[in-house]
């Protein structure tokens, strides 16, 4: 029988790949090397979650109802009994209460959905940080950042067609801030909810987003990016024999498929338990959409929670200067506009088009491939903590009636203190992060150059008294030195030499302003010449191999 078996799946094999020629296409993926590290694993972490998000999405399609038609509520809710609510709310607790399995299944899509963006955001930030995002993988990084505001959108459609209360509010936030766009705000508020606020064709107009456009695209950037990932050789981090040519890893197929296979379902198994042990978005405790009540500690999701926090940060006013104008008949709300769609996007382009800003200040056009630690980059992780750090100020000031609530302060002294720290805390933020980045570099020159300190005296016979210093091995010595020496651009005379002003003179002193403020602070890698030096003393034939290795790494 099993004989049989196996050639009935050969047979099976070979007639597809005499037709289609696919053998050579598993046979080269099957062959793709992947460096093993633990990192990588969160971009698997939100693809993962995407895939919870198909299957349990799938399942709740099948009982929501994406329809504004009110309706009186009769199930199983005592709280809810009698209230007139939208159909979409009603199918939501018929859902939660009545449905076998339906509140674990819309449970587990909220929760696949916080981790899908989580995994995201991190999955960047390690990109970033590590300089994945170079050559050749400029594009990738735009793929990746269309996933990351793909996932937003996915999310507010998605916390959006309940209809509860606090969806609706964060919709009628969204309505005020698209009228705040000049001159075009109001047309696109009328042709988003039909009409005026609420409207009724919003929810099913969101449903169709949510299930139809948003994951299609989702899925196409998700394969674009997999396409990529392939198609350039994977980075990797420095290490002994690491270099931009070449890639040392795991087969895809035996050993990557079983390890991705295996925390797919452990993704999967954590995902189930928050949704079966944490509760979360209680719509019945919000009870339906009404335009007139606004509930108190209360925010949307934490992903949008930034825009919340802006916009509360905004002054209306300072110092008797009003941030609302009328100029020929238009109101100009730049209270709403600054914190809600010039700040963002100021945000978003920024990280966008970052790989083009530091490949054009560095001049650094080559490929890479291996990962640059953080301390060797120190302007770059300055600037990734400045960025997390005026995330997370706008997050807080979007919870600043809990904090207050909670740590018994005043709600306007909280506010101000935001409002002073949005300015001072980013940039402190960035020249500590520096510091401390120069600062480990220079401990990795003082080990290259004199080894790990053993706690051990020796005394020599003139009485001399010396610590004895171990050496580092060759992986770590790799791991300490294996990093560009870049210096920052020096522009050329903005005059030559028959006083003509040369051509984009500006720019390039610009540019090398620019590259000063990336530059003009480093470390220098150890040189073998240095090694050798320090090395010298007793240690004359270690000190000529070192010299020769560092030779190596400064060739590659």
């Amino acid at each position: 029988m099993g004989a049989k078996l196996n050639k009935a799946a050969a047979g099976t094999a070979n007639y597809v790949d005499e037709r289609t020629g696919i053998g050579a296409l598993v046979k080269f993926f099957s062959r793709k090397l992947f460096p093993d590290h633990w990192s990588f694993m969160l971009g698997e972490i939100a693809l993962y979650s995407f895939i919870v998000l198909l299957i349990s999405g799938v399942f709740i399609t099948a009982y929501f109802e994406p329809s504004m038609t009110p309706v009186i509520y009769n199930g199983p809710l005592e709280t809810m009994q009698g209230v007139e609510m939208s159909k979409a709310f009603q199918s939501t607790l018929h859902m939660s209460f009545e449905v076998p399995g339906g509140l674990l299944m819309r449970q587990i899509h909220h929760w696949a959905a916080l981790m899908f963006t989580a995994a995201i955001l991190i999955h960047m930030a390690r990109v970033f940080f590590t300089g994945a995002f170079r050559k050749p993988r400029e594009i990738n990084w735009l793929v990746g950042f269309t996933l990351m505001i793909l996932s937003l959108a996915a999310g507010f459609t998605g916390y959006s067609l309940p209809d509860d209360v606090l969806s609706g509010n964060g919709l009628r936030i969204i309505d005020g801030v698209v009228k705040s766009i000049p001159i075009l705000g109001s047309y696109i508020s009328f042709w988003l909810f039909g009409g005026e606020f609420p409207g009724e064709v919003l929810i099913p107009r969101l449903f169709t987003a949510h299930i139809l456009l948003v994951p299609g695209l989702i899925l196409a950037m998700v394969a674009l990016h997999l396409f990529l990932v392939f198609l350039h050789k994977h980075t990797q981090y420095p290490g002994g024999g690491r270099t931009h040519k070449n890639v040392v890893g795991l087969p895809l197929f035996p050993v990557y498929t079983a390890k991705a296979g295996g925390f797919f379902f452990v993704v999967f198994g954590i995902i189930a338990i928050l949704g079966a042990f944490f509760t979360i978005n209680p719509v019945w405790n919000y009870g339906p959409y009404d335009p007139s009540p606004v509930s108190a500690g209360t925010q949307p999701d934490w992903y949008i929670l930034f825009v919340d926090g802006a916009l509360r940060l905004m002054p209306g006013w300072l110092g008797g200067f009003p941030f609302e104008w009328t100029i020929f008949g238009y109101t100009l709300t730049m209270n709403i506009l600054t914190p809600a769609v010039i700040i963002p996007g100021l945000f978003f382009g920024f990280l966008a088009l970052y790989p083009w800003i530091e490949a054009w200040a560095t001049g650094d056009r080559g490929e890479k491939h291996v990962l640059d630690r953080p301390r060797n980059a120190p302007t770059r992780t300055g600037i990734g903590v400045a960025l997390i750090s005026f995330y997370m100020i706008l997050a807080m000031e979007g919870s600043n009636d809990i904090i207050a609530n909670l740590f018994h302060l005043s709600l306007n002294d909280l506010t101000w203190t935001f409002r002073v720290a949005i300015f001072v805390v980013p940039p402190t933020a960035f020249w500590i992060t520096k510091r401390i980045a120069l600062g480990l570099q220079r401990k990795d020159r003082e080990l290259v150059l004199h080894g790990h300190e053993t706690g051990r005296i020796v005394r020599h016979e003139h009485g001399e008294y010396i610590e004895v210093h171990e050496p580092l091995d060759e992986q770590e010595r790799w791991l300490r030195v294996n990093f560009d020496n870049l210096t920052p651009f020096e522009a050329d005379p903005e005059y030559n030499e028959r006083g003509v002003r040369r051509p984009g003179a500006r720019w390039q002193r610009f540019k090398a302003r620019l590259s000063r403020f990336y530059f003009e602070d480093r470390i220098e890698p150890v040189t073998p010449a240095e090694y050798a030096a320090a090395q010298h003393h007793g240690h004359g034939e270690q000190a000529h191999e070192g010299e020769q290795e560092l030779a190596e790494v400064a060739k590659d």
